[in-house]
């Protein structure tokens, strides 16, 4: 998925790779210990390994309880003909959850966008 963000691709990466910036508008909060993020969401915690971080571009996590092949990526992308800088996100979810999971992330991402002002 793809959301337009109308923020600098620097503060952006701040929200999308550090537990202060996570805790803005991703999960109600949000602990690091070495790679492993502790996403906590209406008191039940949930654990991830930061997987990659691209500094300034992108961060993959992998939850702990999913399949090793599934992954939580969140990149920024920036058109080179009008400068727009987009969100992308890509969520692993199975077919009968991908209605759901979008409207999870559109609701996510206005979180965001309410976070930045924008």
């Amino acid at each position: 998925m793809e959301f337009l963000v109308s923020s600098s691709p620097n503060i952006l990466f701040n929200y999308i790779s550090t537990p202060s910036g996570l805790l803005e508008w991703f999960a109600d909060n949000v602990n690091v210990k070495g790679k492993i993020y502790k996403f906590i969401w209406e008191g039940e915690e949930t654990p991830a390994e930061l997987i990659r971080k691209v500094q300034g571009k992108s961060v993959r996590f992998h939850f702990l309880d999913s399949a090793d092949e599934e992954y939580l990526e969140m990149e920024i992308s920036k058109d080179e003909l009008t400068g727009d800088i987009a969100l992308v996100v890509t969520d692993w979810c199975d077919d009968d959850e991908i209605e759901e999971t979008q409207l999870l992330w559109e609701s996510q991402v206005q979180n965001l966008r309410t976070v930045l002002g924008v």
